[in-house]
């Protein structure tokens, strides 16, 4: 029972059940199944990139181009499924495919320069949204083919009232990006030796691990989940527009820190990033529905994401001196 009150995940689930009970006796339409699915629908985009960017800072850096990455992504998605038509696999996998390789140049350019990924992928956050702008002049899409505006549900729930839920394609690869997301780091060697790069990276280093390699598969996947949800953002929204996906850096770092990732990496998990998005998605439902300004959003996010934070950093202290007293002893 002990280690249990040490986990932030513990905390966020009782964070998350207060609220849960607090909107649903106070509104009346937290707790309807429709408005459930609507809220985390339009969160998987925020959901997916939180995935990528879990391993990005259990690995120890930081990627704050991943807005460019995925706005890159979507035009070349659009611009090619336009002008020589495709299908949904298609466009996800040029999405992908897109992403990755902007991926990658993060990841050379990190090993390569050796500064740190903060600036790094500011530079190129800022390259990237330059060449954006030159070769699309600002335009919005929106004039995709038939079968793109189709709905793409997975499975379709029906109420005994006749009312209709749908899982759509974003969401159900939302959860299906988290599980892989899982299984990688918890059953892969790669996964075990991400935690070590974060944990240590000298350390890391002298047992041999292929730091260069390391770096190209965690800014790759970051790239790769970044494409992937650019197009689940397009299906959603049906529009592609320069500025959509810029802001949302700090909202998916907010989740991922919130779910116990440290910012000096060698800690996370995906279940506490579930709970972290879960967390950020309520409280915006709860925003609109108790019909509160929407700044108040940021206030409150802004004080959870401090008061998480410093428990975060107050259990790794109460840890480090426990070990150091039985190293001691």
């Amino acid at each position: 029972m002990s280690n249990l009150f040490k986990k932030n995940e513990f905390y966020l689930v009782v964070v998350i059940a207060v609220l849960v009970l607090f909107l649903g006796i106070t509104t009346d339409q937290f707790l309807d199944p429709g408005n459930l699915l609507e809220l985390f629908t339009s969160y998987s985009f925020l959901g997916t990139m939180s995935a990528g960017m879990l391993i990005v800072l259990i690995s120890g850096g930081i990627d704050l181009s991943f807005t460019a990455t995925a706005t890159i992504s979507q035009y070349v998605m659009s611009t090619i499924i336009i002008g020589y038509g495709g299908n949904v696999f298609i466009a996800y996998l040029i999405g992908a495919g897109v992403g990755v390789s902007l991926g990658l140049i993060n990841g050379f350019l990190i090993h390569f320069i050796k500064k740190h990924p903060l600036i790094i992928t500011i530079a190129t956050l800022n390259v990237f949204n330059g060449l954006l702008m030159y070769f699309t002049k600002g335009k919005w899409i929106y004039n995709f083919p038939m079968w793109f505006s189709d709905p793409h549900d997975i499975v379709v729930f029906e109420s005994a009232e006749g009312n209709i839920y749908p899982i759509t394609l974003p969401l159900f690869l939302f959860f299906i990006i988290f599980v892989i997301t899982a299984l990688v780091l918890q059953y892969t060697k790669i996964g075990r030796k991400i935690y070590a790069l974060g944990g240590n990276k000298e350390a890391a280093r002298r047992m041999g691990f292929n730091i260069f390699g390391l770096t190209l598969f965690v800014y790759g996947f970051m790239g790769f989940i970044a494409g992937i949800g650019s197009v689940s953002h397009a299906l959603i929204v049906q529009t592609v527009a320069p500025n959509a996906i810029v802001g949302k850096e700090l909202d998916v770092i907010a989740a991922v820190v919130l779910g116990g990732a440290s910012l000096d990496g060698g800690s996370g998990s995906v279940f506490g990033t579930f709970l972290g998005v879960a967390l950020v998605a309520i409280i915006s439902n709860a925003v609109i529905l108790l019909g509160i300004p929407s700044y108040w959003y940021q206030i409150l996010l802004g004080t959870i994401i401090v008061i998480s934070v410093s428990m975060t950093a107050m259990n790794h202290k109460r840890n480090m001196k426990k070990e150091a007293e039985i190293d001691v002893a």
